[in-house]
């Protein structure tokens, strides 16, 4: 039987200080649960076959979308259906709770310094 085990957000996030490198927290139905901060502007890209959920834990941050941009505060989330191009922009640090399938590469369909290819478990 698998171990069950709560996990504090707080003391997660205090392990690390760089931005746009996740790290998974939790794993579920071939879902990861990440956490990771924010801060500047990320690529614009988009995931071809994987939605993401976004969950702001503490801060703001903007999520540019083709034909708006919506502001994100503590609390709340949105969902970023597979195809769509987006980018996360923080004017100031940010952490974030991302849901998403463990097939899902941060930059999407794009390769760049802020890819991420082994996210490491904390």
């Amino acid at each position: 039987m698998a171990e069950i085990r709560k996990v504090n957000l707080m003391e997660k996030l205090a392990l690390f200080s760089n931005h746009w490198h996740p790290r998974i927290v939790g794993e579920l139905n071939g879902q990861h649960v990440k956490l990771v901060k924010f801060q500047g502007e990320f690529v614009w890209h988009k995931h071809d076959d994987e939605d993401e959920l976004f969950l702001v834990v503490q801060g703001r941050f903007r999520m540019d979308l083709p034909e708006r941009e919506l502001w994100l505060e503590e609390g709340e989330f949105l969902i970023v259906p597979r195809g769509v191009m987006h980018r996360p922009v923080a004017e100031q640090e940010v952490h974030v709770l991302l849901f998403e399938p463990s097939s899902t590469l941060n930059t999407g369909n794009e390769r760049n310094e802020k890819t991420v290819e082994m996210p490491e478990w904390i």
